[in-house]
């Protein structure tokens, strides 16, 4: 059985997922093999909060240079889960706005 800190890898901080915040749109990593109910199960146990819906979407890895030398940066899972209108929101991101 997965714990809900398995599932939720990191949030994710940046300008445009702060913004959805006010519309409690909420942008977590998540492991690659999570799905949907598992990752809507994981965010309610973790926040004490209600889920509405869960949007999922594989970011894929990107050719990045330093120098001479050549690599990738890491694909990975992104889920933006919204919350429901009467839900509470996520004190965690409520310090960053």
């Amino acid at each position: 059985m997965k714990f809900a800190h398995d599932i939720i890898v990191r949030p994710v901080v940046t300008e445009k997922s702060l913004e959805a915040t006010k519309s409690k749109r909420y942008t977590f990593e998540v492991q690659k093999d999570a799905t949907k109910p598992e990752i809507a199960h994981a965010v309610e146990e973790a926040f004490g909060v209600t889920v509405a819906k869960v949007n999922t979407i594989n970011m894929k890895k990107k050719p990045k240079r330093l120098g001479v030398h050549a690599g990738y940066t890491k694909a990975w899972k992104k889920a933006i889960v919204t919350l429901k209108a009467d839900s509470k929101s996520i004190e965690f991101f409520d310090g960053m706005i």
